[in-house]
């Protein structure tokens, strides 16, 4: 077993310890793979240990990723901020978009999501503990973000994804994590069934307020090192 197939079983058995201490169903929480900055053989051997989704944040890189692993069933993510020079490609291949923190953004992915492929799944981005330095629609503009954004063509909205401001007391941890799924669940669209929260250091927290996917990237691949 390579240290990354061991350090992937380890995450694995943190989410499921996480599902059966908040009284969940296993399995209701999906890990996504956080592998950007990192080689094409550490996504090969979170592969060969059964890991399917992978997130990417940095385009250019992601699609050379793509490209060399074509051979491999990967369901690819993408996690980062979105430039509109740059919504075509993001269109064209990935399934998953978790960072829609504008309607532009929406719209420029419904219009350039091809026919041929299914619709694009995205996530609107909150910046649920209104920060400054993160983008994102607020909580009081999400209700008017959701029903403009689930009339748009070609993509199909699943949910919400939120970064909080980082806390190290799990009753920090859970706030805006509870406060956010509320507010979805009030507005009452069961299509609304994904909750991209929580990372290394909350995921507990998160799995415990509703998250249905945990993104998770150093605990499995090692410190990522920045060009």
């Amino acid at each position: 077993m390579t240290l990354i197939a061991k350090k992937l079983s380890s995450i694995l058995h943190q989410i499921h310890s996480a599902e059966l201490q908040a009284q969940r169903k296993s399995d209701s929480v999906a890990l996504l793979a956080v592998s950007k900055t990192k080689p094409c053989i550490d996504l090969i051997r979170a592969y060969q240990a059964g890991q399917r989704h992978f997130g990417e944040s940095y385009l250019q890189e992601a699609l050379l990723k793509q490209k060399e692993l074509a051979n491999y069933q990967i369901t690819w993510h993408f996690i980062g901020p979105i430039q509109s020079n740059k919504t075509r490609a993001i269109a064209e291949h990935f399934a998953w978009v978790h960072s829609v923190d504008r309607l532009k953004i929406a719209q420029r992915l419904s219009e350039q999501r091809p026919a041929r492929m299914s619709p694009l799944n995205i996530c609107i981005q909150v910046n649920i503990s209104n920060e400054v330095t993160k983008s994102g629609f607020s909580l009081a503009e999400l209700p008017e973000a959701i029903k403009r954004i689930s009339f748009l063509p070609n993509i199909k909205l699943r949910g919400v994804m939120a970064i909080p401001q980082p806390e190290t007391d799990f009753a920090l941890q859970r706030m805006p994590y509870r406060q956010l799924y509320q507010a979805v669940k009030a507005l009452n669209k069961p299509e609304l069934d994904t909750f991209s929260f929580g990372m290394t250091g909350d995921l507990n927290a998160a799995i415990v307020e509703g998250a249905t996917i945990v993104r998770v990237g150093s605990a499995i691949f090692g410190a990522r090192v920045y060009k």
